[in-house]
Order: structure tokens, then sequence, then C-alpha cells
């Protein structure tokens, strides 16, 4: 049995879009669905209370709810919930390592400090050892297309691989997202940009062929051009370099852009 998607929950409005997104994509790919709900509890243990007024009792509600409404409304689904007494970052870190990818919900679009819980994920972001994809809320409806952001320098085999799995899973097009400029050589040759794109993705091609992809360039900034050329896909794919350990690590522009403005949900991919 393959590894599970897994979602992070809380209690805040974004949680149910992002479950409802993971419960589609475990259907596409035939896993199960896994829940996880953390949250810290008091040291020292609180004193008995009635079960309507202990935290723990209204965390498992939430996690029970939810799953009866991911049951009725995605029928088939193969769905577990699971509260988990830990700090939230580092529960999320170890349930990432366990997952074929990690679910969750981003709020605020558009402000300073928009992530899940504000560093909470960032620290996921940067350090999660799977993918990890951030859903709102008020994403745009789903389409069948995936767009990944390409870097000519050194191409994230990784993202690409997601991108064109995901393309291939929902019968879509691949949108391949070049931004900017890089390196001298492409500077300074006419349409270098495209001979160099198409070597990135003839071996992705050649593993995909049943996946039309479709090249986009632009010579805006890669934070602005990768943003601005998600609108029309479900689903954007970035890749992620290796992050320093830190209380808030640095994501980069591009990923920091499309969280917080893409109209689609955003899959981090790590490199390997």
């Amino acid at each position: 049995m393959g590894a599970p998607i897994t979602v992070g929950v809380d209690g805040f409005a974004e949680s149910p879009p992002a479950a409802h997104w993971a419960a589609r994509e475990a259907l596409l790919r035939d896993l199960r669905l896994r829940l996880i709900h953390a949250w810290n509890p008091p040291s020292p243990p609180a004193p008995a209370l009635p079960h309507e007024d202990d935290q723990s009792y209204w965390s498992q509600r939430l996690l029970t709810d939810l799953v009866d409404e991911l049951r009725d409304t995605h029928p088939g689904l193969r769905v577990s919930a699971e509260l988990v007494p830990r700090k939230t970052v580092p529960a999320l870190l170890d349930a990432a390592r366990d997952a074929e990818m990690l679910v969750l919900g981003s709020r605020g679009r558009g402000t300073p400090g928009g992530f899940l819980l504000g560093s909470t994920g960032r620290q996921i972001l940067a350090h999660g050892a799977h993918p990890v994809i951030m859903v709102h809320a008020d994403d745009q409806p789903l389409t069948a297309d995936v767009a990944v952001g390409v870097s000519l320098r050194r191409p994230n085999e990784e993202a690409l691989r997601f991108a064109f799995d995901a393309a291939a899973r929902r019968g879509g097009v691949l949108r391949a997202v070049h931004a900017g400029t890089e390196g001298p050589g492409v500077e300074e040759e006419p349409g270098a940009e495209g001979g160099a794109l198409d070597a990135v993705l003839r071996p992705w091609r050649e593993r995909y062929p049943g996946v039309p992809v479709a090249e986009a360039f632009t010579a805006e900034r890669p934070a602005l051009g990768v943003v601005h050329t998600a609108p029309g896909s479900g689903l954007l794919v970035l890749g992620r370099d290796e992050t320093e350990p830190g209380p808030d690590p640095h994501l980069g522009s591009v990923i920091h852009a499309a969280v917080h403005h893409a109209p689609c949900p955003v899959a981090v991919v790590p490199r390997g």
C-alpha cells in the first residue's frame, strides 16, 4: 500500500478546502487520505474538565466532522484522522516524511505572513521532505492543466517529474514557464531560451508522450512571471532548493509570491 496523502488540519476556514483538494488527489492516485490535527497540550496537564470544555474534545470533534463530510462528498475515499499532541511544526514535518505529499490550507492571500499560522507554513515549506501543497479557500475552479516553473540554469528534476505526472493523471496540458533570463548564453543569443527549455523538457516528454506541453516565456522577473502565467492552470508546481535551518527560513521570492498570489494550489517540491 502506498504512502498516504496527509492534510494538516486546524480550526480555520482554509482547512476544509485543503482537505477536499487532498481527497480528490487521493482518489486520483488511489491512495489513502490521512488528516492530522496537531495541538500542544498543556504542561502540566490541565485538571479534569467536562468534555465540552476539554480542548482535546473539540479537536477530535473537528476531525470527526471533517471525516464525515469527506466521506459523504467523495465516495470510495479511504480516510483516517489522527489527533497528535505535539507542537505543530515537528508534528507536520514528521507526517510529511511518511506521506506522498502534505497538503496545507493557506490563508491571507496578498498579505504579509499569509501562510498557515505564519511561521509554521514557512517552516513546513522550507523543510518538508516531500512535496507540500498550499491550498487557498478562494482558489479558482480546478482545471486539468498544470503549470511548472523551470530554471534553465539548474532545473529541478523532481519538480518536473511531479508536474508531468500530475498532468498525465489529470489529462491536462503541462505548461512549462520560464521567466526572466539566465546565463550569458541565453541573454546573448536570440531564441536561446527556447532551445534551452526544450532540452530541459525533452527527457520528460519522452517519458510522458501522452502529455501535451506548452512552453511559455516571459521577460518579467521570475517571481512575477510565474504567477502571471499560472491563471488557467489547476496546479502550479515549483522546485525548492535546500533551505538553511532557522526560525525564519528564506524560501525565495518565487515561492513566496506564488503562495501569496497564484490563483490555484501551489506545490513546492524539494530537490532530491
